[in-house]
């Protein structure tokens, strides 16, 4: 007991002497800590919204829904209340500017939601389109695109409506769905009359039900789902609606919790570089320790304790800070939540936050303070004796062992999966030694290859990166990974927009006509030919359903071991095919062969997409039956091809072969190029008033559609590796004021050799310029790498080395970093020698 108190007692005083330099050490971590409390608290909050809002999700306690239309069912008697919806992608106008737009269309009818409601301007519109007369209501993003108020008329089909009210929310709708595709809602009576509803037009039908309390919805589905699997129904529930949305949220929490996991790695990297300095600093008083007969444990336990005053305070700091951060949180993630987050104080969170700033403050402490325990009584004589290698302690290898499982193991907790957990902590690891390993090799290289010709400032500011009590490999890891992860995101979102811009492409098609019926196809292309542009593709389109593969069915594969058994995707899905004898751009044959069918009674080969072949288990060879409405038709696999999707072009995950399907019931769909924006609107008006039917796609304006969500997501992200910049800015900071002492030793010893304050501050600035160049340039180089690989195997484009961008980090980082060192050691360059020695 005596001995502890002394400890404590040691512990305190030094802590007071020390309070400023020790505040640094943590300071690195806080940042981390709040966005992990921030990121876990809004994580909890949204998914108590999501369990106590899933009924405002769904609208209904029970949704069927199909592609055809569902029909009378036996729940209808039990439920209290049933309403039906018909909703499909269609072009409307408006008759006052005569522009159009492709939206979904929803036709209902009854008084769906029956939970929440549709939010409109004016209030009460959601009620009164539905009392008679042709009334809409308009999404506030397409009124707002048009400049349409509510009282103007808008085109559907073959019938003009009045703009009843601005619809501004649905439930389970989020911003980006409506970004994407705007929704019109009619009453159903005149779905029929718009003229839309015709073979070829892909519709989506959908019931809604509203079930007493005394109904328990999972003994109903047992009772009807055979039934409805039968008829390819499919069904979702309140509790299915949670989960799902749930399961898509908690990844969303988890992917941005890893993004904070990495901000608190640097800021620990920052931590363990300042305890480095510290314990240096208090060699000499631990040797004094030590010939007085205090043995190296009690020493180090000192320090120990300070450190786990100081991590506690960082914590509490951090956790304070992430609960306030939480409130920005929802305005952020606004396009992407489909539901209203209440906010409040999670104290799970909150206590997650402090138990991992604890931990991670000494375990990253430990390993440089681990050091003290070897300090002799001799180093009081003999300085140099502290110089212990790492390699010559093992318990020091077993505290980095302890962080590379903690690192696995947190990202496990978040991840989910051995795989994943094990890639997130290599690439980390990877990182870590890709950026420690240049900043060895930079400081080896100075050391051993500097030019004496060199101009003494450069000279000087150079061999400063190797000087004792050097920050340089703690700040290049830093920095350099904060610099990686910002710059990927830039380059990776600048690539896909550059991509996604086919529109501005000479040889890329800008505009595409679909569901056009084959009496109209002829007219379609006169038209077009007659404004002289080019039909670039002209493409029947089938469709069919998958009746059995091998001679099982559906049914028959339900029976099947389940590690035999196909996704039921396979057989639930339709497939929209078309058939030519050839491949075009967006297509290359990686296996086997295109066969023609010459004549009657030939077998009919079909070729598959690679990859969803590779995914079902459809193999070369495979009997298919396809069901092409009504009448079955039996196939082969006889190729595979490998299909760009991302390219502009119609691409099919089936192909057939000419002479097969050319009776079959089927639209038609043409791609063109228009040469301006202007024209495209000339001609997509023109098409819509003569084919009211027939829905017209301006590449052009889903490019800024595309580019619209792509901001939104990007500044998602860029919101969060902000955490990582921001962390690795505070460990710069709280670096340079931690040597802040030895570069006050050196600059008087300059000034006392003659040398300028100019000089001075001009060898300052130059090792800041370099410092900051290798880890902007480190992080840009890994972030090439990154997006490299991003772009080879997830995105699967052409990598294009984003220069300028990369040109931007680096000037940004580097005079950040040149106006922080100068700002830190301008007080110091000014003052005279003697009033610091003094001092």
């Amino acid at each position: 007991m005596g001995n502890n108190s002394w400890v404590l007692k040691m512990a305190m005083r030094d802590f007071r002497k020390n309070f400023s330099k020790l505040m640094l050490f943590v300071s690195a971590m806080v940042v981390g800590i709040a966005a992990l409390v921030a990121i876990s608290s809004f994580g909890d909050n949204l998914s108590k919204d999501i369990d106590s809002q899933a009924k405002e999700l769904l609208g209904a306690d029970l949704v069927l829904g199909n592609n055809q239309p569902i029909g009378d069912q036996e729940i209808d008697n039990l439920a209290s209340a049933v309403a039906e919806e018909i909703n499909f992608a269609s072009m409307v106008a408006f008759p006052s500017t005569g522009e159009s737009r492709l939206t979904q269309v929803r036709a209902l009818k009854g008084d769906f939601p029956y939970y929440g409601r549709l939010e409109t301007v004016p209030e009460g519109a959601d009620k009164s389109f539905r009392d008679g007369g042709r009334k809409a209501l308009v999404e506030k993003i397409l009124m707002a695109q048009f400049n349409a108020e509510v009282g103007d008329s808008i085109k559907v089909g073959e019938l003009t409506f009045v703009i009843e009210g601005e619809l501004q929310k649905v439930p389970g709708q989020t911003g980006i769905t409506a970004t994407v595709a705007p929704a019109v809602y009619i009453p159903m009576e005149y779905s029929e009359a718009t003229g839309l509803i015709q073979y070829g037009s892909r519709l989506n039908y959908q019931k809604y039900y509203q079930l007493g309390p005394d109904i328990e919805i999972e003994l109903l589905i047992e009772q009807y789902e055979e039934a409805w699997e039968e008829q390819k129904v499919n069904y979702t529930t309140v509790e299915s609606r949670r989960n799902q949305t749930g399961r898509a949220f908690e990844n969303l929490a988890n992917f941005l919790s890893l993004v904070a996991f990495v901000a608190l790695l640097l800021g620990c990297v920052g931590v363990a570089s300042a305890v480095n300095v510290f314990v240096k600093e208090k060699v000499a008083s631990v040797a004094v320790l030590r010939c007085l007969g205090v043995t190296a444990w009690t020493a180090m336990k000192i320090y120990l304790l300070q450190i786990l005053l100081m991590g506690m305070a960082g914590a509490v700091v951090g956790a304070i800070l992430g609960t306030l951060l939480q409130y920005l949180l929802p305005a952020v993630f606004a396009d992407f939540l489909p539901v209203e987050v209440s906010l409040g104080v999670a104290w799970t969170s909150v206590g997650f936050g402090l138990i991992t700033g604890l931990f991670v403050s000494v375990l990253f402490g430990l390993l440089p303070l681990l050091k003290i325990r070897k300090v002799s009584p001799m180093a009081t004589l003999r300085p140099d004796e502290n110089n212990i290698s790492i390699k010559k302690d093992p318990l020091r290898w077993g505290v980095i062992l302890a962080i590379l499982l903690f690192v696995f193991g947190f990202s496990y907790f978040l991840l989910g999966g051995v795989w994943f957990a094990a890639g997130f902590t290599g690439f980390i690891i990877f990182a870590f030694l890709t950026l420690w390993s240049v900043a060895l090799l930079v400081m080896w290289s100075i050391r051993r290859f500097l030019p004496i010709s060199l101009r003494y400032t450069i000279r000087q500011s150079l061999s400063n990166l190797y000087r004792p009590n050097n920050q340089t490999v703690s700040l290049i890891a830093t920095i350099g990974l904060g610099t990686a992860m910002i710059s990927t995101l830039f380059f990776v979102q600048g690539q896909l927009l550059d991509e996604v811009k086919f529109a501005d492409k000479e040889d890329q098609p800008n505009m595409l006509l679909f569901d056009i019926q084959t009496r109209q196809v002829d007219d379609v292309v006169k038209a077009l030919e007659k404004r002289d542009l080019p039909i670039m593709q002209r493409v029947p389109i089938v469709t069919m359903a998958l009746e059995s593969i091998n001679g099982i069915n559906r049914k028959s594969n339900d029976t099947l071991p389940e590690e035999e058994r196909r996704s039921r995707g396979l057989y639930n899905r339709e497939f929209r095919v078309t058939y030519r004898d050839s491949l075009i751009a967006s297509e290359r044959l990686v296996k086997g062969e295109l066969r023609k069918v010459e004549q009657a009674g030939d077998s009919i080969f079909v070729s598959f997409d690679e990859g969803y072949a590779n995914r079902t288990g459809v193999n070369i060879g495979d009997e298919i039956i396809f069901n092409v409405q009504g009448r079955p038709l039996k196939t082969y696999v006889g190729s595979f091809r490998d299909v760009k999707f991302n390219q502009v072009s119609t691409n099919f995950l089936v192909l057939f072969p000419e002479n097969v399907l050319d009776n079959a019931p089927k639209f038609h769909v043409v791609i063109t190029k228009t040469k301006n924006d202007r024209q495209a609107a000339e001609v997509q008006s023109e098409i819509v008033r003569a084919y009211p039917n027939v829905s017209v796609v301006n590449l052009g304006a889903i490019v800024e559609t595309l580019e619209e969500i792509l901001s939104k997501i990007g500044f998602v992200i860029q919101f969060m590796a902000f955490f990582s910049i921001a962390t690795g800015i505070v460990v710069l900071i709280s670096s340079l004021i931690i040597s802040k002492y030895q570069r006050m030793r050196e600059s008087i010893l300059l000034r006392t050799l003659g040398a300028s304050s100019a000089k001075v501050s001009s060898i300052n600035t130059m090792e800041y310029f370099f410092l900051g160049s290798l880890a902007s340039l480190s992080g840009i180089i890994l972030s090439f790498l990154a997006a490299f690989l991003l772009s080879q195997f997830v995105f699967q484009l052409p990598f294009r080395p984003a220069w300028k961008e990369a040109a931007i980090v680096y000037v940004v980082i580097t005079a950040l970093t040149v106006v922080l060192g100068w700002l830190n050691g301008s007080k110091i360059i000014k003052r005279p020698p003697m009033e610091i020695l003094r001092d």
